[in-house]
């Protein structure tokens, strides 16, 4: 539905429409509001020429003279000569409005209503909250007191609090280490005495951070009380040493359900002018075409918490010092955080196993299908053999007998007869009839041709079928394999 309100490119353009004798021709960036025009029916456009060309109509005067479309007056005085008839609708008082509450599932809307009518559900309203209507262990809710629809909610307040998520423990940060975690002492030997920038990212079996100086005790004391409460919930803590691109790649990553969340303490950084140093003066007086940097970042005393920048979790967990709140108050919020992505992870490996599964079991349970039908066409070539060969030494047969007939009571002659003798032999040899029937072996489960009968790659998983035929794997044999 097309908002009647305009703003004021649209107001604009209108007058300018509006002001013109004729058709008014509309630039090709303009095209857009002209169109939001006409959806309002303020305008009527054309093609003419090579653009479009757009007049006024009546609606578009009277937005212009009133500040309103006529619409929106319509709608309003309907709403106004039905309000007498609605508020005679509304809750006579607060007990009544509770009892509509209560039959309607706690809620009920009234859209838009005028004057009269909002008076009378505001009044149900405050007759139900000082007369004592509202049921015990209950709050009843009003939104839309000065306009727009009234949404009135009963609300029990035990169910609301039970719906509720549990508050995320805190994470006590120590204002001393005493007993520092073993990856913090580590890191703390490693940093010396003398650094105004802390930067042990590329360094091996330590906490990864990059901070000033000053944040340093701050920095180890976040990351004492984050990993020492991730151990006591049965999580692993482990730096890793991994080779990408030739290079070393050392983290710190929280171990929780087997999946690795690794870890890196900054410390924010915010763009201030660049002011050239003496040596850098010097140095482009002595050479014109050199090109001074704009800005410089400097830290600005945030602490940031979070996934390494490059990594599959840059963007899934991370948490700052704010302008309300510290990173100390967000550790459990982080821990909280991981926990949750794990369980993810898992549901997801748990469903993409299931659906692997199901797969096999489909491509198991089509090679089956494809094998048994693959025996069935075998032993239907086989029995339309045997009736061809029958049928063929009953013909035979036959034509010996006519030849035998022809020649009547006299003898046929020798040479005949050894033909005929040749036949009979012959027929006796094609006849299936002749020793008993069994059916036929079972042709060999050759992958390239059950392939072509069900449909599916045959190299998916190991082939299920020994050379003599038989199913191989008793783990994924399907219901109605050949067995």
């Amino acid at each position: 539905m097309v908002k009647d309100a305009l703003t004021k490119p649209q107001v604009d353009l209108l007058r300018q429409i509006a002001a013109a004798s004729g058709a008014t021709p509309i630039p090709p960036a303009r095209i857009q509001t002209s169109w939001a025009l006409e959806q309002r029916g303020l305008v009527k456009r054309t093609w003419r020429g090579s653009g479009h060309v757009a007049v006024v109509t009546g609606d578009g005067r009277y937005y212009l003279k009133h500040g309103r479309h006529p619409r929106q007056v319509r709608a309003e005085k309907e709403r106004l000569e039905g309000d007498a008839a609605q508020a005679a609708r509304a809750p006579a008082d607060g007990a009544e409005l509770i009892s509509r509450l209560q039959s309607a599932s706690g809620k009920i809307t009234v859209p838009d209503p005028a004057a009269q009518t909002r008076g009378r559900w505001r009044a149900a309203y405050y007759d139900a909250l000082h007369h004592g209507h509202v049921p015990e262990g209950h709050k009843l809710r009003w939104n839309g007191r000065q306009r727009g629809d009234c949404a009135f909610t009963l609300v029990d307040e035990g169910a609301e609090k039970a719906a509720q998520p549990p508050a995320v423990p805190a994470i006590d940060v120590p204002e001393r280490l005493e007993h520092p975690h073993r990856l913090v002492r580590a890191t703390r030997k490693a940093l010396g005495r003398s650094q105004n920038v802390i930067d042990t990212r590329g360094a091996p079996e330590v906490i990864p951070l990059y901070l000033s100086r000053a944040l340093g005790d701050r920095a180890l004391r976040i990351m004492h009380a984050l990993l020492s409460e991730a151990e006591n919930r049965g999580y692993t803590v482990e730096t890793q040493t991994d080779l990408e691109r030739g290079e070393a790649v050392h983290t710190l990553a929280i171990v929780i359900r087997g999946r690795a969340f690794p870890l890196v303490l900054t410390e924010r950084t915010a763009r201030v002018p660049h002011e050239p140093s003496p040596q850098e003066l010097r140095q482009q007086e002595r050479n014109p075409w050199t090109r001074l940097p704009k800005y410089d970042e400097e830290f600005n005393g945030r602490l940031a918490l979070g996934a390494p920048a490059g990594t599959r979790y840059q963007h899934s967990y991370s948490y700052s010092d704010g302008a309300r709140w510290t990173l100390e108050s967000r550790l459990g919020r982080l821990l909280n955080n991981l926990e949750h992505l794990a369980a993810e992870a898992e549901r997801r490996d748990r469903e993409r196993e299931l659906r692997e599964a199901e797969q096999r079991r489909e491509w198991y349970a089509a090679v089956a299908q494809a094998r048994e039908r693959q025996i069935e066409q075998y032993r239907a070539e086989i029995l339309r053999q045997q009736v061809r060969a029958w049928r063929e030494a009953a013909e035979i047969r036959a034509f010996c007998q006519a030849v035998r007939a022809r020649a009547g009571p006299s003898p046929v002659a020798a040479d005949e007869a050894e033909w005929l003798e040749w036949a009979d032999a012959f027929a006796a040899q094609l006849d299936p009839l002749q020793g008993p029937l069994r059916a036929p072996p079972d042709p060999p489960a050759r992958s390239e041709i059950l392939r072509e009968l069900a449909r599916v790659d045959a190299y998916a998983y190991p082939w299920p079928f020994g050379t003599d035929g038989r199913w191989t794997r008793p783990e994924d044999d399907p219901a109605g394999s050949p067995a």
